[in-house]
């Protein structure tokens, strides 16, 4: 009925949905009460209207009348303002003066006081709704106690209590309304600033993401085919200078085809179709022709995003063997254990201090990083030992939910 009345809060689970159904109810619920309300005027009028009718000569009906109709005329002017949103509280005082006159003349249409009431504190807030409503109260004793004859008290001091009750019930209702909606407009700009934050942290996700993605295939790729060329430029034309040349070639086709799998959705190929030993082989053979692949356990189907962090591990891992390990024999264990999957690279070559390593900067360092935030992000557990001089292990764990093959 109010313009304050409180408007429902948005379900968390489905904040827009329930903004929009809260819009859409609540005017429809507004326009019920207001339905309710007019009939109950039309219909404690009309009976008021009978009472008296019945009960005094036709005299003095005349103006009696003649007021009852300029009441209900301004009461649909009213009426009809407020739905249209137009302004109308002067129409309401006149009609709470008029009602007052009304009422005061002929009692029997004090029990249309109630009707007036919630009308008046629709069209009016603050101190005018309080004036407005005083006088609709003093109306309505002074008329019911005129009815009695002067001889009823509760006639006359039961409209100014009800009268109160209903001002500061209406008060706290309009209160109450006007905190939901503080808090709902708070609510509202928290999920604002929250799915900004979350945008953001999507944007930012997805930046590191690509760039693991390039580090692990383009760039490693690039670099191992730099140092294939630049060995075979020492020893051109020797045999051993072809066959770097062709190693190169081959890396630099599959860079190639890596390119061509991030611009389309960054995926890898066969990776869903072939064994998953298969592919971490043909992954490290890439970069060091002679690995070795070892499989524990009994070898189950994972998840594709446990696959590729796999896989991207041991190119990286291969590609950082091949730039720096200088290593005779590099081996990869694949482990299935009930609930996760485990992956060890090791090498036997230079090693090194993994506390020492250098920052990342323009000239590399994202290897160890990225396979760590790859492993990680999934939930999984990433460690690196080495020793100068006495190789390197590089160890990852994840989680899996298995799949049936």
């Amino acid at each position: 009925m109010p313009p304050s009345a409180p408007a429902p809060l948005p379900h968390p689970g489905n904040p827009s949905g329930s903004v929009q159904e809260s819009v859409i109810t609540q005017p429809r619920q507004l326009g019920r009460i207001d339905a309710v309300v007019h009939l109950g005027f039309v219909v404690l009028m009309v009976a008021s209207l009978v009472r008296y009718v019945m009960r005094h000569p036709p005299a003095d009906n005349i103006w009696v009348l003649a007021l009852a109709a300029g009441v209900c005329a301004i009461y649909a002017v009213v009426a009809v303002l407020a739905r249209r949103r137009r302004p109308w509280a002067l129409w309401m005082f006149a009609l709470v003066v008029l009602w007052s006159a009304l009422v005061l003349v002929a009692p029997s249409f004090a029990w249309c006081s109630v009707a007036v009431f919630f009308l008046c504190r629709t069209a009016l807030s603050g101190w005018a709704a309080h004036l407005a409503g005083g006088v609709i109260a003093v109306a309505t004793s002074a008329g019911l106690f005129r009815l009695s004859g002067g001889s009823d008290i509760a006639m006359l001091l039961g409209p100014l209590a009800i009268g109160a009750m209903l001002t500061l019930i209406y008060d706290r209702i309009e209160h109450d309304a006007r905190e939901q909606r503080r808090l709902h407009a708070q609510v509202s700009a928290a999920q604002a600033k929250l799915a900004a934050s979350e945008r953001r942290a999507g944007t930012i996700a997805e930046r590191e993401r690509v760039s693991r993605e390039i580090h692990d295939t383009v760039t490693q790729g690039l670099a191992s085919s730099l140092l294939l060329l630049e060995a075979a430029t020492r020893t051109w034309p020797s045999t051993a200078a072809k066959g770097d040349v062709d190693r190169a070639s081959t890396l630099l086709r599959a860079n190639l085809t890596d390119t061509r799998s991030l611009v389309h959705e960054l995926a890898s190929p066969g990776l869903d179709t072939v064994p998953l030993a298969e592919a971490l082989l043909q992954a490290a053979s890439a970069y060091v022709p002679d690995v070795r692949v070892q499989v524990t356990g009994m070898a189950r189907t994972l998840p594709s995003d446990v696959r590729h962090a796999l896989l991207r591990v041991v190119q990286s891992a291969a590609a950082n063997i091949k730039l720096h390990a200088a290593a005779p024999h590099t081996t990869v264990t694949l482990g299935y254990l009930p609930g996760t999957v485990t992956l060890d690279i090791y090498d036997d070559g230079d090693g090194f201090d993994p506390g020492g390593t250098a920052p990342p900067s323009k000239t590399g360092g994202y290897g160890l990083r990225a396979m760590r935030a790859r492993v990680e992000q999934l939930g999984g557990v990433f460690s690196v030992e080495s020793t100068p001089g006495e190789g390197t292990i590089v160890a990852a764990q994840l989680p899996t939910e298995d799949i049936d093959a």
